[in-house]
């Protein structure tokens, strides 16, 4: 997308191609970066459902510069889920332009930094939404990494730190002067968390101070909710996190309508995530991440305690699938019984 190139306002503005620096965006849904989440199977999911750019978990600066194993299995980045970002946190700029030049023979196509995490450990050592506190070492890690990364460099932010400290226009512009390409805000301050309502108006002064594209995030759960977002900031591109868990089908939603699904639609992906799973971590591994998914996966369907009871207790691809197949058949059932 070229600099000031916005997605417009019509209904059809988030179908519409984009481009983040060199990096050509089939449309103008993201999914945002969750640790414990955007793995690589999920991230596939959500690209064949429409996701234009996908984000991997977010990985430790530190951890890449003291070459520890699990953050390497976090750049497990399959061949069909380009364009892949890969989000980097730290607090330190050399630090960071280490882990960049690191890593920078893995395959992903835009390099994101996390200045949004609001976790206590992470803020606690002046990494995530920290960042916003001190816009100075904000601004230098940017500088860093531009200088030695071959990609894109982007920026994730907060509105602010606390509500007496929004400043998240402010800092997008120092990313802006230190040559990131693009910056996605979070509606929300460190101090909410996910509670509240995110606040979009901060998402359109950030736009309106930037000239370089600009991502929203934050309360985007339907296909309304995602052209409100656009429509109310001007921003160029959303971005979903929390709501495309348990939901991949909302980016295809957003582009193209259709219904929610229904709960056969849920059952196969289910265990198409589930098989995707467990080639990728093993039978073990891959249970333990299924769980959780399909918590979100069933949530507001019938009988979902149920089955997220016994799901708990499943420790082979085998018993999952017959606890899912027991759940198909009695959701079905109550959906579709007479009122």
């Amino acid at each position: 997308m070229a600099r000031g190139e916005t997605a417009g306002s019509d209904e059809n503005a988030l179908a519409r191609p984009g481009r983040i620096g060199n990096v050509m965006l089939q449309n103008r849904l993201l999914l945002g970066p969750m640790a414990g989440v955007t793995d690589s199977p999920f991230r596939r999911i959500c690209h064949e459902m429409g996701a234009a750019l996908v984000a991997t978990e977010m990985v430790s600066a530190n951890a890449v510069r003291h070459g520890n194993r699990k953050t390497r299995e976090l750049l497990d980045i399959h061949g069909d889920e380009h364009p892949v970002s890969m989000q980097l946190f730290g607090a330190d700029p050399e630090t960071m332009a280490y882990a960049a030049e690191a890593l920078a023979d893995e395959p992903f196509d835009l390099l994101d930094i996390n200045m949004g995490c609001p976790v206590p450990k992470i803020v606690n050592n002046g990494e995530g939404s920290a960042l916003m506190r001190d816009p100075a070492r904000a601004e230098a890690i940017v500088r860093a990494l531009v200088r030695v990364s071959s990609r894109p460099v982007t920026v994730k932010m907060r509105a602010g730190f606390t509500a007496d400290t929004v400043n998240a226009p402010e800092l997008a512009k120092r990313c802006e002067a230190a040559g990131a390409a693009a910056v996605a805000v979070h509606g929300r301050t460190r101090e909410q968390y996910y509670a509240g309502k995110a606040d979009w108006s901060v998402i359109r002064r950030v736009k309106e101070a930037v000239s370089i594209p600009v991502i929203g995030n934050g309360d985007v759960d339907s296909p309304e909710a995602a052209r409100a977002m656009q429509r109310e900031t001007g921003c160029d591109y959303v971005m979903i996190a929390r709501a495309a868990r348990g939901n991949p089908w909302l980016f295809r939603r957003i582009l193209t309508g259709g219904p929610e699904p229904a709960v056969r639609d849920v059952y196969a992906m289910m265990l198409r995530h589930a098989r995707m799973q467990l080639e990728a971590k093993g039978d073990y591994m891959g249970i333990c991440q299924m769980r959780k998914h399909i918590a979100w996966y069933t949530s507001g369907f019938p009988d979902s305690a149920k089955v997220r009871a016994r799901i708990n207790q499943a420790a082979s691809f085998a018993e999952l699938k017959q606890i899912l197949d027991d759940w198909a058949d009695s959701a079905e059932r109550r959906v579709h019984a007479p009122v």
